[in-house]
Order: C-alpha cells, then structure tokens, then sequence
C-alpha cells in the first residue's frame, strides 16, 4: 500500500506543486491549506508523514498543528517535516522541541530533495 503524507500548506501554487511530486513519486496525498481543513481530512485519512508550512491562516499556525498533531495518541510518533520560508535558528528550535523531525527552509530545497526527506523518514 502507497505511503500516506497529509501536506498543511496556504500557497496554492506550491501546494499543487508538492502534491503532484509526492503522487508522482508514489505516495497518496491530502492536501489542506489550514488546520481545520486538515482536522476533518485527518477524520478519514490516517498519513504516515506530514509536511507542515509554518505561517498559515485560520488561527493556527504550524507550531500550534504541530502540538494538536503530537495531541492524538495515533499520531504522537508520525514523522513532520516542517517546509517554510521561515529560516531563523529559534523558529527551527521551536518547531523541533514541538516534535518536528526535520525543518526544511523551501529556498534551500528542491522537490526532489524533499521527496528523498519523505522517503528517509518513513522507511
């Protein structure tokens, strides 16, 4: 069965270009722009990895998903990689003592690398 990846991302564009790349890649993915989006997907959808933008609309941003996410028993140890712009050091601390497993900054990757992130993480 094809690994599952919920992706938490606000920008369209990105979002559908992230999406295409996991399918494309082998995974089955959902895709939401905020967290109540990804509150209701996660009611039907159980994934194996998230990938989490950290500034998002909605009222919660990435640091807050990533507590909820750590809230629920069946998702207390799923692997998170948060992608966002956001680069300063204490933004990386913060997501990784939350629970993130990797911080990627999106200028410094491309797809194919995150791809090859997904893949490391839920061998």
């Amino acid at each position: 069965m094809a690994k599952q990846v919920l992706i938490i991302e606000d920008d369209a564009f990105l979002q559908g270009l992230v999406v295409r790349k996991l399918s494309s890649s082998g995974f089955t993915v959902q895709a939401a722009g905020q967290w109540s989006e990804a509150d209701t997907i996660l009611k039907t959808f159980s994934p194996d990895i998230f990938i989490i933008d950290l500034v998002l609309p909605g009222g919660m941003d990435g640091f807050a998903i990533i507590t909820e996410i750590r809230k629920m028993n069946q998702f207390a140890q799923t692997p998170i990689i948060i992608f966002s712009n956001l680069s300063d050091e204490k933004d990386q601390t913060k997501a990784e003592t939350l629970g993130a497993s990797l911080f990627m900054v999106k200028s410094n990757f491309t797809l194919d690398e995150l791809v090859e992130k997904v893949n490391a993480l839920i061998k």
